[in-house]
């Protein structure tokens, strides 16, 4: 014996052993436990769980990394780049980085001298260069020459907050957050610029970068919040400078503009040497305006973050992007909206659960459940492309096609076993009963009845009636002898021989889908006058094993009869 056969027999046998007992056991209400089961962990995922979170950001990352048309990064934002061909250009006469403090101040006199609107450092001055005091002398001198420069400070783990000797109310720009009372004695632990002139100027904000739980940053901080006191973002200083719209929330999330390197880069090698050129080559106004942003993007200084757009993303552009986005008002708006997704979630599960479990055809549920999905992605979709907010659709869709598919998984291995079927009824019998079968065939000469057309005639005659019967079409890919009988529906009942209630019950059935077979063929057929013949034919059939060979002689009979009256 084939044992590969062996074992592929035993196995079906197996399965469909298996098939039978869940049918027997669960029926169509499978469909409902399933649909509680979701239910019950759609709730405690909304209200602790939240594992449909990282199906929310999984689909968010894709979903702006892939619009259709993201908006254009502002010509008026320049990186000045500290990049790897400026630390190979300016090492023979400065040295590796850090560069004396002196370069950066020449460099700020030189863009200055453009009226750029505003110079932003994207670097953290935090300590004095003890080598070099006449270099930090020069730079602190060229940052007070200066009215719209803006500096960073680095908010540290709030663990050290205790151990620090900086108030928060000493710190320039902070203020105190509505409503709320202020705790004048607060410390703080922040590394603030080391440069007098900086802290005079009171031009400061945080530039930390808080990536969600999976290391990717996709928000930026509008402030942060210490004992009633408001401490601003860099960006959120500068807007406030400018007279920006201020974000409500405590974060924004950033509308990126594009892939890495989207912004107007410029060398800050090449710029410095062309300020000390005699023969300048490139055009004395080009800062003029700008908000002229220092920053670097050379893989040895580490200022690389993983965002939607990179996993590599330069971090000075993460800060023009924050800064573009508070330019502009336009950050994207992420309402959480967890009872209208919850609401939402349960929607497609119950109704998904109620068209299986109302059997309203295999092609009918797979289509209607596609569509709805599609519909929904594609309204997430448009959301991030049309509009600035974004209503993230992915936790009820990812939950319904789990439903789905375990719902699709049960029907499949039981639905033979679930089938209404009066040959497997008559089977399960051992009394005498009363067979009708109704025989309704299709004139494929006057209307083109492609299969799904035919299913919905096929549903539409199940429903109608209160007795079970079997209502079953021949059609399709039958060949030869069986081509006769394509586009044939075929309807049959059973009852016991001497049951008159139930036979009397099986023809009201069978007058009542006569009655409203033309109205239900007017819905899907253009020519109904003379659409189909039918014939119907009653007879005894004995149940238990002989209820097979009984049911084949009665559709010959049938036929026989409908050959006759034709």
């Amino acid at each position: 014996m084939n044992l590969r056969l062996f074992l592929l027999s035993r196995f079906r046998f197996a399965f469909e052993a298996f098939s039978n007992l869940l049918a027997r056991r669960w029926k169509r209400n499978f469909y409902l436990y399933l649909a509680v089961l979701f239910t019950v962990f759609a709730v405690l995922d909304t209200a602790f769980l939240h594992i449909t979170s990282e199906m929310r950001t999984a689909a968010f990352d894709a979903m702006v990394r892939h619009r259709l048309a993201p908006p254009k990064p502002d010509p008026d934002i320049v990186i000045a780049d500290i990049d790897e061909a400026s630390l190979a250009a300016m090492a023979k006469d400065y040295g590796r980085w850090p560069w004396p403090r002196q370069v950066l101040g020449e460099f700020l006199e030189g863009v200055e001298k453009q009226k750029p609107k505003a110079v932003v450092f994207d670097i953290l001055f935090s300590d004095a260069d003890v080598f070099n005091p006449d270099s930090d002398t020069y730079f602190d001198a060229a940052i007070a020459a200066t009215g719209n420069t803006f500096f960073p400070m680095l908010r540290l783990d709030p663990a050290s907050d205790a151990l620090s000797e900086v108030r928060v109310a000493q710190i320039p720009g902070v203020t105190a957050l509505p409503d709320a009372e202020v705790n004048r004695d607060a410390t703080i632990g922040v590394v603030l610029p080391h440069f007098q002139s900086a802290l005079a100027g009171g031009r400061l904000g945080t530039h930390n970068v808080y990536p969600d739980a999976d290391g990717v940053v996709r928000s930026y901080p509008v402030f942060i919040a210490k004992d009633g006191w408001r401490i601003p973002s860099l960006p959120s200083r500068i807007g406030r400078e400018f007279g920006w719209p201020t974000p409500t929330t405590e974060r924004m999330l950033l509308n990126w503009r594009g892939m890495p390197f989207s912004y107007h880069y410029v060398s800050l090698a090449d710029v410095f040497a062309d300020m000390g050129s005699k023969n300048k080559q490139r055009p004395q106004d080009e800062f003029k305006d700008k908000i002229v942003i220092i920053g670097s993007t050379a893989s040895g200084l580490f200022d690389l973050r993983a965002t939607p757009m990179a996993r590599l993303h330069p971090g000075v552009e993460v800060l023009a992007t924050a800064i573009d986005n508070y330019k502009h008002g336009d950050s994207l708006r992420f309402p959480e909206g967890r009872i209208w997704y919850l609401l939402i979630t349960l929607a497609i599960i119950w109704l998904t659960a109620w068209a299986f479990y109302r059997e309203e055809g295999r092609g009918n549920i797979d289509k209607l459940f596609g569509l709805s999905q599609i519909i929904l992605i594609g309204f997430s979709f448009a959301s991030i492309n049309f509009t600035n907010t974004y209503i993230n659709l992915a936790g009820p869709v990812m939950l319904g096609i789990a439903y789905f598919t375990l719902a699709r998984l049960y029907a499949t291995a039981t639905g033979k076993a679930l089938e209404q079927n009066m040959v497997r009824v008559a089977t399960a019998r051992a009394d005498d009963l009363q067979a009708t079968l109704l025989l309704i065939r299709f004139d494929g000469r006057r209307n083109v009845i492609p299969d799904s057309v035919l299913e919905k005639i096929r549903l539409g005659l199940k429903r109608i009636g209160s007795r079970d019967k079997s209502v079953e079409v021949l059609s399709g890919a039958q060949r030869g002898l069986w081509g006769l009988f394509e586009k044939t529906i075929a309807i049959s009942w059973v009852a016991a021989a001497d049951d008159d209630a139930a036979q009397k019950a099986i023809a009201t059935d069978l007058e009542k889908i006569l009655d409203e077979l033309q109205p239900l063929l007017r819905k899907f057929l253009l020519h109904v006058e003379g659409a189909e013949s039918h014939t119907v034919h009653s007879g005894r059939i004995q149940g238990g094993e002989q209820a097979a060979a009984g049911w084949r002689a009665l559709f010959a009979e049938a036929l026989l009869k409908w050959e006759k009256s034709s």
